[in-house]
């Protein structure tokens, strides 16, 4: 391995590479095509960023390498760790959902890695914003197999056939591929395979029996959980804002996840899942593929999914990097499963004597980001100086281009919200709120 490659490796916050990793860094060197079978939150998108950052020159003008993703959520996952890496080098991310004149303005100076969704690169082309995409050397299609389960071929195909001199294509997906579409030549491929070894854990699965009301049931097993963290899947979007909103008003701290959002209800919704401020995650299959949230202990199925990959996708939230994980299925008297779930034959029997989970965070919104000159500094020492908290009393940070995110401790939160009443940020007044 490079040098340089171990000090990235030591500014990400890892000792050393995982085997996938390593092994990915070597295929990419060696060959010109290459395939990784790997679930999302196993260390993937690590590899593949220090694969590019291995193959390309980083003191060369122009975009050295393109990866799409099939969602916002994880292009902003994939910058998220580049930065980790603290290369000092442009990195831009397009997606739908905001300003593409922004996007345009800062293309004006290329960076070396563009991420994007397709739609919105194919999009970025069209109107002439991409016009040297001819010269970049390394593609990276990040969960390819989603990217064409949500229609997006027609805009690869156009992607692809302007990165006319591409010296090296990796694609990534969760589920192998029988055959690549006639766009994505990978003739010669070498193929990297740790779906199998990402199963090695098991998934503890339960029978969870009940015989009129399932939603006092499902609030019974979520208490039982206390705060760790756990998935609900609901087949509809209906029921799964349903599901959600019962649970609260019942007292239990709960997001909901699915496609009818718009992308900053999602993205609210996530952060506060991530940050701990709800341990509970109430979601249609959307939230089965492409989340970046590996320490699920829980997966509930509220509802049967409608097909055996959907099982098997929600069953692969849990029992991640080596942590051991739990399935339940519930019963009633007149459930029949589907031929493709065979039922748990180990019953589960919710302990006595459990409390309703009380979340130990809140989310604090401050309206101002990147955008506006505020970074994580300016908020850390707002917090300590004007909002008088203790380090421990600090969670996760998320910084946005107009926003910010902070998780508080829920035990100061009235104290904090009392003390930072009409203060200022660098000398601006911004909204700062409980987000809700």
């Amino acid at each position: 391995m490079k040098t340089e490659l171990k000090a990235l490796i030591k500014n990400a916050g890892h000792a050393s590479l995982l085997g996938m990793q390593e092994q990915t860094i070597l295929a990419t060197e060696k060959h010109t095509n290459t395939v990784l079978y790997s679930k999302t939150g196993s260390g993937k998108t690590l590899a593949f960023l220090l694969s590019i950052l291995n193959h390309i020159d980083v003191e060369t003008n122009g975009i050295q390498s393109v990866i799409l993703a099939p969602s916002r959520e994880l292009c902003l996952q994939i910058e998220t760790v580049f930065r980790s890496l603290k290369t000092k080098k442009k990195i831009l991310t397009c997606y739908g959902g905001h300003s593409i004149q922004s996007e345009k303005n800062s293309l004006t100076v290329s960076p070396l890695v563009l991420i994007g969704t397709p739609g919105r690169l194919a999009d970025h082309i069209d109107r002439g914003h991409l016009e040297e995409l001819e010269k970049t050397p390394f593609l990276v299609i990040d969960e390819f197999d989603k990217c064409l389960e949500f229609g997006f071929q027609e805009d690869m195909e156009f992607i692809v056939e302007k990165l006319s001199r591409l010296e090296k294509k990796l694609l990534v997906s969760a589920t192998r591929i029988d055959e690549f579409p006639g766009f994505i030549p990978m003739q010669k491929a070498y193929f990297i395979d740790h779906l199998s070894n990402d199963q090695d854990i098991a998934v503890a699965e339960h029978l969870v029996l009940y015989e009129n009301d399932i939603i006092q049931t499902l609030f019974s097993l979520l208490c039982s959980f206390s705060n760790e963290k756990s998935i609900v899947f609901c087949n509809y979007r209906e029921v799964a804002e349903d599901v959600s909103n019962q649970l609260n008003e019942m007292g239990i701290v709960t997001v909901f996840y699915h496609g009818g959002m718009d992308q900053d209800q999602r993205e609210r919704a996530l952060i506060k899942y991530r940050n701990s401020s709800s341990d509970i995650l109430i979601c249609t299959d959307l939230g089965a593929r492409g989340l970046d949230i590996p320490e699920v202990k829980h997966v509930v199925h509220y509802q049967y999914p409608g097909s055996p990959e959907a099982f098997t996708h929600r069953q692969g939230r849990t029992a991640r990097m080596s942590n051991s994980g739990n399935s339940y299925l519930f019963k009633g008297d007149t459930t029949t499963f589907p031929e493709y779930i065979e039922a748990p034959t180990s019953i589960y029997k919710m302990a006595s004597g459990w409390t309703v989970p009380s979340p130990t965070w809140t989310t604090i919104y401050f309206g101002g980001g990147k955008k506006d000159k505020i970074n994580k500094i300016d908020l850390v020492g707002f917090l300590f100086k004007k909002g008088g908290l203790k380090k421990d009393e600090i969670g996760l940070i998320t910084l946005q281009d107009r926003a910010a995110y902070v998780a508080i401790s829920s035990n100061v939160t009235r104290l904090f919200m009392k003390r930072i009443h009409k203060e200022k940020i660098k000398g601006k007044r911004i909204k700062i709120a409980i987000s809700r």
